[in-house]
């Protein structure tokens, strides 16, 4: 259960976003709740619930500026929220969090639609339980990368992040070395799986060096940038991800019935 004073919410409308704080360290006007330190626990996808009713959703979670140790979540407003008042909300999670992340420079600029990205997730939620898919649009910078795959899983803590695009051998390829640089435990498997299905449509896929790793409790999968290679890539691993996420996260069952 997570503690929540609406008093400083404001008139704030369904559909909108709210920030969420353990301290009154928002600017002055600014709408947000104030949570208990049961909130440290949130994390993507999660919702706040008051007697059944969804009130919030969590969309990210960043650090607060100039607070020591204090956490800002920002939250999707699913309900009416109360006028004022403390309510304990229950914490409830059905489903995976989500997020894919487009590497292309023209896509940054606003020169080129980006269609693989909005592919990713119609094919993982038409595939598995989501509860939470958001998007990135980033241009093809290590750097950047590199901080924000470790921002989705270390702080905002995606259950799966896909990356598409930069997978090549251009100047501008830098997905899997950024990859490289912050994944824990690597995942051949994937990689092995996204490869094999690549060539049995084209030679050019040996080409491809997509990575497939975790990082905390986050699976991150790099796939081509090509709305047709993101469909064959996903095709091909949608069968292990749930099993993967779950035992990565935890799930101590048996993978399979001994005879």
């Amino acid at each position: 259960m997570v503690k929540c004073d609406f008093s400083s919410a404001g008139n704030v409308s369904v559909g909108s976003r709210i920030y969420l704080g353990c301290g009154d360290h928002f600017p002055q006007g600014c709408p947000f709740v104030k949570v208990s330190n049961e909130a440290r626990k949130l994390r993507a996808g999660m919702k706040l619930v008051s007697e059944g009713c969804d009130l919030l959703r969590i969309i990210s979670v960043s650090w607060a500026d100039q607070v020591p140790g204090a956490k800002t979540w920002v939250a999707e407003v699913l309900d009416v929220l109360p006028d004022t008042g403390n309510l304990n909300l229950k914490i409830e999670k059905i489903g995976y969090s989500v997020a894919y992340v487009t590497l292309s420079d023209k896509g940054a600029a606003g020169q080129r639609e980006d269609r693989g990205g909005p592919l990713i997730a119609e094919i993982i939620s038409d595939s598995l339980p989501v509860s939470a898919v958001h998007g990135f649009l980033i241009p093809d910078e290590y750097g950047d990368l590199k901080s924000l795959l470790m921002h989705l899983a270390y702080t905002s803590r995606f259950d799966l992040i896909i990356t598409t695009g930069g997978t090549g051998v251009g100047p501008r390829d830098i997905s899997p070395e950024a990859t490289l640089a912050v994944i824990e435990k690597r995942l051949p498997g994937f990689e092995r799986a996204i490869t094999a299905t690549g060539l049995a449509k084209t030679p050019h896929s040996m080409i491809s060096r997509g990575v497939a790793g975790t990082l905390g409790d986050s699976i991150i999968i790099n796939v081509p940038g090509s709305p047709k290679a993101v469909k064959e890539s996903l095709e091909a691993i949608i069968p292990a991800l749930k099993h993967a996420i779950d035992k990565l996260q935890g799930d101590i069952s048996d993978c399979a019935n001994i005879a």
